[in-house]
C-alpha cells in the first residue's frame, strides 16, 4: 500500500529557504578560512586562535568571533531544517520565513543570539503543533 503526501500551496518556498541555509554555510566557511590562512592556523585540529595569538593580533581576535558564529551556525542548522520542514507542512509561507558577530567585539553577538533563539524556540514550537496536527485522529 502506497501512501500519498500532498504538499500544500508555497511549499516550494520552505526548500528555498533550507537551500539558503547551505549558501549562509559556504559563505561563513569562506569567511573563516582565509583569516585562518593569513593566521597561519594551517593544524586542522587547530579551531580558534590561542590566547597569545589573540593579544598580539586584532585579526586573530576578529577570526575567532567568526569561527563561533560559524560554529553557532552549524549548530542551529539541524533544529533548524527539521523544524521548518514539519512546520512547512502546515504552514509553508511563515516557516520559510522564519529561517554581527564577526565584528571582532564577542559582546555584540548577545541582541543577535537572543533574537535567533526567540526566532528558533518560535520556529521549533511552530513545528511542534504542526506535528501534532498530522497525526491521524483516534
Amino acid at each position: 500500500m502506497s501512501t500519498q503526501i500532498v504538499l500544500p500551496n508555497g511549499f516550494g518556498y520552505v526548500p528555498a529557504s533550507l537551500v539558503s541555509l547551505g549558501w549562509v554555510l559556504v559563505w561563513q566557511t569562506f569567511l573563516v578560512g582565509r583569516p585562518a590562512s593569513v593566521l597561519v592556523l594551517t593544524t586542522r585540529s587547530v579551531i580558534y586562535a590561542e590566547q597569545a595569538q589573540v593579544k598580539a593580533s586584532p585579526a586573530a581576535l576578529q577570526f575567532n568571533c567568526t569561527q563561533r558564529a560559524h560554529q553557532n551556525t552549524l549548530e542551529a542548522a539541524p533544529i533548524v531544517t527539521l523544524a521548518t520542514l514539519v512546520f512547512g507542512l502546515k504552514c509553508p509561507h511563515a516557516a520559510a520565513m522564519l529561517c554581527g558577530y564577526k565584528s571582532g567585539n564577542p559582546a555584540s553577538r548577545i541582541p543577535g543570539a537572543a533574537i535567533s533563539n526567540l526566532t528558533m524556540l518560535g520556529l521549533l514550537g511552530s513545528a511542534s503543533y504542526a506535528a501534532y496536527l498530522l497525526f491521524p485522529s483516534a
